[in-house]
């Protein structure tokens, strides 16, 4: 699903890699914790991943996709296998929960009849029945950030990357966050998440890769983490 292999990338020379040499096999629908001081590359990985950034070298294949030969007509594709998720929701103010998640497939093209068909299984899944109409404004932090995860999986991405998702809920939140993430993950997709949040990844006892001035310096099948 995700292979990276000696992957380094450098934004200037004479400076240090934001990541160097690293290689990284995720499986299908796996769930891996990806845990990291600031700064320790773990954006650079996702920005990788997305094809926003270019490796200064080694090789990324993604869903069978060898970056190498990845033409900028293909990356509208690739990023239809990835959805994103951020700390920071991105949702727009002036329209309500279902306005919100069905704007994604607006703007690919889907038809009314469809997103009509396709919305209310996805609100469902990260536990937003009833609220369709409920402006961002009148949600808790938990639930505008359950607003994100729906819109980005109203596509059925094949991976779900979810960077530091509960980063700005408290724990009661973040939790009812990470439970729609294993969800998600149950129904097949592939979820890569980072968090500072010790207690969470403790918690769900998931694969947990560390990277550490860009270089990936454990990686385990399951296990806690320290700052």
């Amino acid at each position: 699903m995700i292979l990276l292999d000696r992957v380094t990338k450098s934004y200037s020379r004479g400076t240090q890699p934001a990541l160097d040499r690293v290689s990284l096999h995720v499986e299908p629908k796996e769930f891996v914790i990806i845990v990291g001081a600031s700064g320790a590359g773990k954006s650079t990985l996702f920005k990788l991943l997305t094809r926003e950034e270019k490796p200064t070298s080694g090789k990324i294949i993604v869903g069978g996709m060898d970056y190498d030969k990845l033409k900028d007509k293909d990356i509208p594709l690739l990023r239809r296998k990835i959805g994103v998720v951020f700390q920071d929701f991105k949702l727009l103010p002036n329209k309500n929960v279902y306005e919100n998640v069905a704007f994604a497939l607006e703007i690919v093209g889907m038809g009314n009849k469809e997103i009509q068909h396709t919305l209310p299984r996805v609100l469902d899944i990260v536990g937003l029945k009833g609220k369709e109409k409920r402006m961002p404004l009148e949600l808790s932090g938990g639930e505008r950030q359950r607003v994100a995860i729906a819109r980005s999986i109203v596509r059925q991405p094949k991976i779900l990357i979810a960077d530091e998702p509960t980063g700005n809920l408290d724990f009661k939140y973040a939790w009812d966050v990470i439970k729609v993430l294993q969800k998600i993950n149950r129904y097949g997709t592939t979820v890569l998440l980072t968090t500072h949040n010790q207690e969470i990844v403790n918690k769900l006892k998931r694969r947990v890769v560390i990277i550490k001035d860009g270089k990936v310096v454990s990686d385990r099948a399951s296990g806690e983490y320290k700052e």
